[in-house]
């Protein structure tokens, strides 16, 4: 069988109680929908590290690029505790291969931006790090990342869980082999995905995709892996779908009749002035490229970037 997706999340947004009060933050979306298609692998800094449940509560202070994790009644200070913990268990998720990572917001230890950072100078900085998502985000700089407040807005959801689906269709490439052949079949099938993120990504990575650059395969492999995982993290914006959207249309114009031309067009209008979310669009070339048989764009990723149940693309 495939190895499943695999995403990291703080443990308590799948409704374990392990916060310092006792209780949780679950997030049926995460747990219940998503996790239809993904294994989580749940990680608890503050419980794994050794500390209680209930247990007092911590805050970050200090300075913002290197604050400590102190509790905020006895003022115990924990950080080399955290810290160590953290370069362990970091070496083991290395192991499990994960594709992405849900963090707890404004958490002292998972949250991975906007942690309020106390000092003695005035009202507390919003600018700080939890400390293990300081250190995970160190280690896997390029790894799709989100908290559950971010995932809140529609378009960062679809953008991260694209990018995590998209990331595995390329271990699995990596799995079969790491030829040429391989290597252009990925990027043919996921063209249009790249180009709706990066246009000038796109354009470079194709040259590492064909013979056009003198390099060893590995070297091939390794630059192609970097300039896929930034891409990845480069938001999809409406000018930069309708320009995909059209460009797809070009594959379809010989294709179609009259009447299915003007009315791709309209909805691609439609689109593009907020009037309806990608879906319509989408499931318009959907259904033309399953009408026509038209082979470039069956074999698009960017038609179908992740499971329909999910409704990411009806609210971007």
């Amino acid at each position: 069988m495939e190895e499943p997706i695999r995403l990291g999340v703080s443990q308590c947004l799948m409704g374990e109680s392990v916060r310092y009060d006792g209780g949780h933050k679950l997030e049926r979306f995460i747990r219940d929908i998503l996790g239809a298609y993904v294994k989580f692998v749940p990680v608890c800094p503050e419980v794994e590290c050794g500390l209680s449940v209930p247990r007092e509560a911590m805050q970050l202070e200090g300075e913002v690029e290197s604050p400590r994790l102190v509790t905020i009644r006895t003022c115990q200070d924990l950080t080399d505790r955290m810290l160590a913990w953290a370069q362990r268990r970091i070496h083991e998720l290395k192991k499990q291969d994960l594709c992405g990572f849900i963090f707890k917001s404004k958490s002292p230890s998972c949250g991975m931006e906007r942690v309020k950072v106390y000092n003695e100078k005035g009202p507390p900085v919003m600018r700080g790090l939890g400390l293990f998502a300081r250190a995970f985000k160190e280690h896997f700089p390029l790894l799709p990342v989100e908290d559950e407040h971010r995932l809140y807005d529609p378009g960062l959801r679809e953008n991260f869980i694209e990018a995590v689906f998209t990331l595995k269709g390329w271990r699995k490439t990596l799995q079969t082999g790491r030829t040429m052949a391989n290597l252009a079949a990925f990027h043919t099938q996921n063209k249009l995905l790249l180009l709706s993120r990066s246009p000038v990504h796109y354009r470079q990575m194709g040259q590492l995709a064909t013979r056009s650059k003198s390099l060893p395969l590995k070297e091939r492999y390794r630059e192609y892996e970097a300039l896929l995982l930034k891409t990845l993290r480069l938001k999809p914006t409406v000018k930069k779908n309708v320009n995909v959207l059209q460009h797809m249309t070009a594959y379809l114009k010989k294709a179609l009749a009259p009447d299915e031309k003007q009315e791709l067009l309209e909805v691609i209008s439609l689109y593009h002035e907020g009037l309806t979310p990608l879906i319509v669009p989408i499931t318009l070339f959907n259904h033309y490229v399953r009408k026509y048989q038209e082979p470039y764009l069956k074999q698009q990723t960017y038609l179908n970037p992740h499971p329909t149940a999910l409704k990411l693309r009806n609210h971007v």
